[in-house]
């Protein structure tokens, strides 16, 4: 009996020491995790590219250019709800969002985050503007389309930037809530609406879906790097005890920490 008492008591031991382990090493082990799964991300994007480049997707996406302009003519209700939705993806869309975003941010949370986030967008319009330079492709047909636009067509500028805004956002306000309920209910919002605006283009057939696949990649990558640049460098305004605001919780006058705390 007293040996496994003994072996019992070993166990816990182990156990706790790994725990401890585990405590002191996380804030290594989480940012290496981060890192590694947003480089995975973007050689995800740019070995998409490199297929499109070479055309080995083009089968894939004729396919589904015609099934979407089969669903358009069968279903007009369709073209006006997938209007709709590109809308969200709008640049005007986008750059009032990224304004009260950010000025919001920087009023109740933190001036470097509300920059860095600023400068995150600017450059992710940037970087999408140099990969459609980059890889030069045409747009589909003007008739399979559900309406004649103009430029270049991968990564979706709708779909790639509805992506970093929205993930980044969401992510900052998700982390701001204590409840995992509350976080994945905000963070399922703005996955939602990030894959609506994208696959609306493909449905209006102004875009390849390799375009729309494109561009989620790279806004994925693009917000969680942006989130660890916020987690690395954007402190936190003083605030008022009691006041909930984005990426950080105040109760009582004690803060929870959220994504980018310091």
């Amino acid at each position: 009996m007293n040996w496994r008492v003994d072996h019992e008591a070993d166990g816990a031991t182990e156990r706790r020491r790994f725990h401890v382990l585990l405590v002191q090493h996380s804030s290594l082990m989480l940012p290496l995790l981060a890192c590694g799964g947003t480089a995975a991300i973007a050689a995800l994007f740019l070995h998409l590219g490199s297929e499109v480049s070479e055309g080995e997707t083009r089968v894939f996406d004729e396919h589904l250019l015609y099934a979407a302009q089969a669903a358009r003519r069968a279903h007009p209700w369709i073209t006006e709800v997938m209007r709709d939705l590109s809308g969200i993806g709008s640049f005007v869309t986008l750059l009032l969002a990224t304004i009260v975003a950010c000025g919001y941010l920087a009023l109740a949370v933190s001036r470097r985050r509300a920059m860095i986030v600023a400068l995150s967008i600017v450059g992710a319009e940037i970087a999408v503007s140099s990969f459609k330079a980059v890889f030069e492709r045409p747009r589909p047909d003007v008739h399979l389309a559900e309406f004649a636009v103009k430029g270049l067509s991968f990564p979706s500028g709708h779909s790639s930037m509805s992506a970093v805004l929205f993930l980044t956002l969401g992510a900052l306000i998700a982390y701001g809530h204590v409840r995992p309920l509350e976080r994945w209910y905000i963070m399922g919002v703005a996955i939602a609406t990030t894959v609506l605006v994208g696959f609306s283009r493909a449905a209006l057939g102004v875009h390849w879906a390799t375009d729309v696949l494109g561009g989620w990649a790279f806004g994925a990558a693009w917000a969680a790097a942006t989130l660890l640049l916020v987690a690395r460098f954007g402190g936190v305004n003083a605030t008022h005890g009691g006041q909930a605001v984005i990426g950080n919780v105040q109760t009582g006058g004690s803060r929870r920490r959220g994504v980018g705390g310091k």
